[in-house]
């Protein structure tokens, strides 16, 4: 089949989503699959463009606002860029911003395009931290306490207590997130997150081993630990540079916790009313007690990222992943719409 993988954009994520977009392009070609490759913020690319940006990696931070406003400022309408003609199924790549928070999904939709992952309205809840979050709690599935900035220091200290997270509410990646220990640097880290967003999330930091599990096709896949080696946390650094963490899957634990925490991964996926593919992330706090911390609906996609990990570990191969993502898009958008 015919597919146009959109990936790059203007979000902080850019770097990663070129990265996504490099290996799935490949993994769709050794599929059997015709493949154009499309930036979201440059159209269609030529094969000499596509092979210089598609060969570059993630660098050891995010791209810095100067030079996404360069990019925004050349962009190309994807209305008038010819990437959809003859295309059977969009694959998106993109993360962060308009590629994962519902609104270049509501553009396809309008233009009658298949396209993986999830409908605008549960990548806009998923992405929407505080609102995934309220929604976690009414379908009862564990999840961190949180307030939402600006807030009074003492009702922070009384709800939350320290350490506590920083992180902007609609952001991906650990972007603007800070791991916050003391009430004195509570003040800067809220400042670093709005520098990413117009809404700041503080929530109550769970100490203990941190896990993330794949859905594919309404089945939880393999769950996997991540052991950060760089930072305290699973931060930007430790997820896109070499050795940054180790990755374990399947993860060890025993049947009981694993079967626990596929179970609230599902829980989540549906809470959300999401689509295709996800991925859920939790904290394991010292009693056992599994806490959801967020869904990603188009997680990294690399062979080495989390999610494709997740489906090795069930045997599906990395091409064999991709392929099976664009035929449930595709299983989808025939079905009829109400």
């Amino acid at each position: 089949m015919k597919i146009a993988v959109l990936f790059g954009g203007t979000s902080s994520e850019r770097d990663v989503s070129v990265a996504s977009g490099a290996q799935v392009v490949k993994a769709l070609q050794e599929a059997g699959h015709e493949v154009v490759a499309v930036d979201t913020a440059r159209g269609v690319l030529d094969p000499r463009e596509q092979k210089r940006l598609l060969a570059t990696g993630v660098a050891p931070k995010p791209p810095k606002e100067e030079e996404l406003a360069l990019i925004r400022s050349e962009a190309a309408s994807l209305t008038s860029s010819g990437s959809f003609k003859d295309v059977e199924v969009v694959f998106l790549a993109l993360h962060g911003g308009t590629g994962e928070d519902g609104t270049i999904q509501a553009f396809l939709d309008l233009a009658g395009v298949a396209y993986t992952g999830s409908g605008h309205l549960g990548s806009a809840a998923a992405m929407d931290k505080d609102i995934a979050k309220q929604l976690f709690r009414a379908a009862d599935i564990p999840t961190p306490e949180w307030l939402m900035a600006p807030v009074d220091p003492d009702a922070v200290e009384r709800r939350l207590g320290y350490p506590l997270v920083a992180k902007p509410n609609k952001q991906g990646s650990t972007i603007g997130l800070t791991v916050v220990k003391t009430r004195e640097e509570l003040s800067a880290a809220i400042e670093l997150a709005f520098r990413y967003d117009d809404e700041v999330m503080l929530e109550r930091f769970i100490a203990g081993r941190e896990f993330t599990v794949g859905v594919l096709d309404n089945k939880a896949l393999a769950v996997g630990e991540i052991i950060p080696k760089r930072a305290e946390i699973f931060d930007y650094e430790s997820k896109y540079q070499t050795d940054g963490a180790q990755e374990i899957f399947p993860a060890a634990l025993t049947s009981e916790k694993t079967v626990l925490v596929q179970r609230l991964a599902l829980r989540a996926h549906r809470a959300l009313k999401l689509g295709d593919y996800s991925r859920v992330d939790f904290r394991m706090d010292s009693e056992g007690e599994f806490w959801c911390l967020e869904v990603n609906t188009l997680p990294g996609m690399t062979a080495t990222s989390l999610l494709p990990q997740s489906a090795t570990a069930m045997g599906i191969r990395f091409p064999e992943l991709c392929d099976q993502i664009c035929r449930l898009a595709l299983e989808r958008n025939r079905r009829p719409r109400r």
